[in-house]
């Protein structure tokens, strides 16, 4: 491949520069389209993860991958590979244990050279999840199939019961720990003119009108709304890149981006806005991975209900 030969020093005298500048340009970071895809699925350095899930049920995903996925695809499990175990005020879906998760993504064949895929069928509501991980473990060679399992099988592509038996491979991260917003940090945020809470949960849900899971309604005071299936279009994708650009800078207000914190109900969700701002050529901010579902779990703390 163009990197080995580069780093080992086996690029002809003059290209190394230009054979780099080439691998950067191929990393695939924000957004794929399915057939990019399809012509790489016997590449050995691309792995596809199918990260469809449920909230209901949480084996509905693995199901589905069973009837059909996309060659190759190896699945990841929201609450089995990319969350960790929940505590009374965790939140719904902290961080998988950091070594489980690094151990994992060997055992599935990936590292440091691989080109990842993560799909789902809502959205990139979950496969982002696996994105974000990624990026916070300093891999930037990550992207989030538009359209998902439903625009694969509208354009025809193949599908498989196959279950790929992967290659165990060696992964060094790089924590990225900037991306994380702890409930400390979160908390202390509060009220920072210099700091801007994104929720990406439905707007009746951040008014407060309804909450079906967690036990308070409402948002973090300050908080702007931007539901995270509002950066696709009718058909269920990513809208274009200038379009989710402008989408976020209208509720940036002047701030940078870099003061954008991310949340929804779980952490899991949010993370499609940080894939969208990305898409549209902005710094993707950080994320409060305990969002709603912890901030609400501790007594006493300020909460509001209405519009922005």
């Amino acid at each position: 491949m163009i990197d080995r030969a580069a780093r080992a020093g086996l690029a002809p005298p003059g290209c190394k520069k230009n054979l780099l500048a080439d691998l950067t340009a191929m990393i695939h970071q924000t957004i794929l389209k399915p057939g990019l895809l399809a012509d790489h699925l016997k590449d050995p350095d691309w792995v596809v993860f199918d990260c469809r899930f449920e909230l209901g049920d949480s084996d509905a995903g693995r199901r589905a991958w069973t009837k059909g996925h996309i060659p190759g695809a190896r699945y990841a499990h929201l609450e089995h590979h990319l969350s960790g175990p929940k505590g009374n005020q965790t939140g719904r879906h902290p961080l998988p244990v950091l070594l489980d998760f690094i151990q994992w993504l060997e055992s599935q064949g990936v590292d440091n050279h691989t080109q990842v895929v993560a799909y789902d069928d809502q959205g990139g509501a979950f496969a982002a999840r696996l994105w974000w991980l990624l990026r916070f473990m300093g891999h930037k060679a990550a992207a989030v199939l538009d359209g998902g399992y439903t625009h694969w099988l509208a354009e025809g592509l193949p599908v498989s019961t196959f279950s790929p038996k992967p290659e165990a491979k060696r992964f060094s991260p790089s924590l990225q720990s900037f991306m994380l917003v702890t409930d400390r940090q979160a908390e202390a945020c509060l009220g920072d003119p210099a700091i801007l809470f994104v929720d990406a949960r439905a707007p009746e849900r951040f008014r407060g009108e309804v909450e079906p899971i967690d036990p308070v309604a409402g948002h973090i005071p300050g908080a702007v709304n931007l539901p995270h299936p509002q950066n696709l279009d009718a058909e269920g994708r990513f809208l274009y890149p200038h379009l989710l650009k402008a989408r976020f800078e209208q509720k940036l207000n002047g701030l940078s981006p870099e003061q954008v914190i991310h949340y929804c109900g779980s952490g899991v969700t949010a993370a499609t806005n940080a894939v969208a701002m990305a898409a549209g050529g902005l710094p993707l901010g950080r994320l409060y991975v305990g969002s709603w579902s912890q901030w609400c779990s501790k007594p006493g703390r300020a909460t509001a209900q209405g519009p922005e």
